[in-house]
């Protein structure tokens, strides 16, 4: 649909949407999954599929229905999101929706999604507000109808915010009701004994320092525990049961607060903030657990992440590469492994984590050594006086192209002068509406056509800013690179690379396997990169890697 051809039609023909000849739906939402609700929005796909098959002049098309999802943000409603999608394939002219609350509560989204939707050709009517933005001045009223419902969410989620304080104030449980071992009704926690065995068993084995997670994963796999997805259960889950205090009795809240009202973001707070204390009448959170057993179930818990936190230190002092090498396929970084030779003489290679992870025929890359890589390495710094020369040249290639025109300083002077022009003549508009020599539907059409001028010059602006660079701030920048690479080349003269080295001088390697060559994206931090080649040795890499995943995996059984 044309809006503009059907607005002038409107205007002078004088009638009325409902005689247009459009393709009409609907959008219907409630925010709860509480049955009167979902009656409501029974009854609402109901009136409004009615609403538009009575009309002779409207062709009905399937409306867009949410479920139980909070009207705050439109990021998680996704059949509002498909219906946007349609929209903009032309499905549709119409969609009539219940009201400004029902089709989103920020003002932002309301705004941008009308406007969206009428570039597209579709116009959006809010039967009970009585909006249609088919009319000139509903941007206006939209604005303030939007603006209310904003405002009505913002007041709704501070009386829960509240409510949840004084709750945690009484000892109420907060929180979701899906907890192991627990039944959660009227506030307060009760066991469940089909599922506090498994919970006692947990912290049991946990608690010997015998058994890993991955060995427990599998143990409780095999007694038929599973997740709500019929699946074994995950490490996360695990870990997060032994943390969580109400086993051994204790209540805990005020553990997250919302950081943002429309995104719903969450943050963490320190366990400092929390609200907790032993339930002595066992009434509010009964334990599960004994508190000795609970204590040594987390020491352990606590003893194994420092190991983790160390090797983890350790491996990234020791090792040449570690985070360095990261494969184009998968993009999964190269572990090192080393070997011993039948001499006797250590062996480094790296290889994708990810072909460790997932089997051999997930990755098409080759195993790496490190005595193939390092002299790689070595040579780019050797001959940093080549690559300075090079950068050199190309640098000040720039710089003279810079100098040789003016079009991006002519480009940048004539949006500016365009861009005062388009403010003057919003602040006219506004003069002539305040005078009364235009009326406000003329206005409101005008200063938004205005607005959008501004915007596109001011983009326009913004870009040609960010990609223009001055003799100056080119020179310097390869000031910058020619001292990077000549410090490098002193350092290495004489010296093996190492792990130091590596961090200074090396952003990250990026790894393109093939079947005749393995390319290295050598990344430096002089804001440079070098391309380097190795032919791939078919002993190399067929048998030995295949070997080293296979005994990665067995060990993971």
């Amino acid at each position: 649909m044309d809006i503009y051809s059907t607005r002038e039609r409107i205007r002078k023909e004088n009638i009325n949407f409902m005689n247009l000849p459009l393709r009409v739906t609907f959008y219907a939402r409630v925010s709860t999954d509480f049955n009167v609700q979902l009656n409501s929005l029974d009854n609402q796909i109901t009136y409004y599929t009615d609403f538009i098959r009575k009309n002779p002049n409207w062709e009905y098309v399937d409306g867009y229905v949410d479920e139980g999802i909070s009207g705050v943000s439109t990021a998680k409603r996704e059949r509002f999101n498909e219906m946007i999608e349609d929209a903009k394939a032309g499905m549709f002219d119409l969609i009539v929706t219940k009201e400004v609350s029902r089709f989103a509560r920020n003002t932002l989204d309301s705004i941008r999604f009308t406007r969206e939707l009428l570039s597209s050709g579709v116009a959006v009517y809010f039967q009970n507000d009585n909006i249609n933005t088919l009319d000139e001045d509903s941007e206006l009223r939209l604005t303030i109808m939007s603006s209310m419902a904003q405002d009505e969410s913002r007041k709704i989620s501070t009386r829960v915010r509240f409510g949840h304080q004084q709750a945690i104030k009484k000892g109420t449980v907060l929180g979701t009701n899906n907890m192991y071992g627990y039944i959660k009704k009227d506030g307060k926690l009760m066991v469940d004994e089909t599922q506090a065995d498994f919970v006692r068993e947990l912290f049991e084995m946990y608690a010997t320092g015998k058994f890993s997670m991955k060995q427990m994963e599998k143990h409780f796999y095999q007694k038929g525990i599973r997740n709500s997805k019929g699946k074994m259960l995950s490490h996360s889950t695990m870990s997060n049961i032994i943390r969580n205090p109400k086993y051994k009795g204790y209540y805990a809240g005020n553990k997250v607060r919302i950081t943002d009202l429309f995104t719903k973001k969450q943050k963490f707070l320190p366990e400092e903030e929390w609200v907790m204390y032993k339930d002595e009448t066992g009434e509010i959170v009964p334990a599960i657990v004994s508190e000795e057993l609970w204590d040594k179930a987390n020491e352990v818990l606590y003893m194994r992440s420092q190991d983790v936190i160390t090797a983890q230190h350790k491996t990234v002092h020791q090792n040449l590469l570690t985070g360095k090498l990261i494969c184009a396929h998968c993009g999964m970084p190269y572990y090192r492994k080393d070997a011993v030779s039948k001499g006797g003489e250590k062996i480094s290679k790296w290889v994708c984590s990810g072909k460790i992870k997932n089997g051999a025929s997930s990755c098409p890359s080759r195993a790496i050594y490190e005595s193939e890589i390092k002299p790689i390495i070595e040579d780019i710094f050797k001959s940093g006086q080549q690559h300075i020369e090079e950068l050199s040249a190309c640098v000040l290639k720039l710089v003279s192209e810079v100098l040789d025109t003016n079009e991006n300083k002519d480009e940048l002077n004539r949006l500016n002068q365009e861009l005062i022009t388009r403010q003057k003549m919003k602040a006219k508009l506004l003069q002539y509406n305040a005078d009364g020599r235009m009326d406000d539907s003329e206005f409101i059409r005008m200063t938004a056509d205005c607005d959008n001028e501004i915007k596109d010059i001011e983009k326009k602006i913004n870009a040609l800013n960010k990609t223009s660079k001055t003799e100056r701030e080119m020179k310097k920048e390869l000031a910058e690179i020619k001292t990077i690479l000549k410090t490098a080349e002193k350092h290495i003269d004489g010296e093996e690379i190492d792990r130091a080295f590596v961090d200074r001088y090396i952003s990250d390697i990026t790894v393109y396997p093939d079947e005749e060559i393995t390319r290295f994206e050598i990344h430096l931090k002089a804001g440079t990169t070098v391309t380097k080649t190795l032919q791939n040795l078919t002993s190399r890499a067929g048998s030995n890697s295949k070997k080293m995943i296979k005994a990665y995996e067995e060990s993971m059984k």
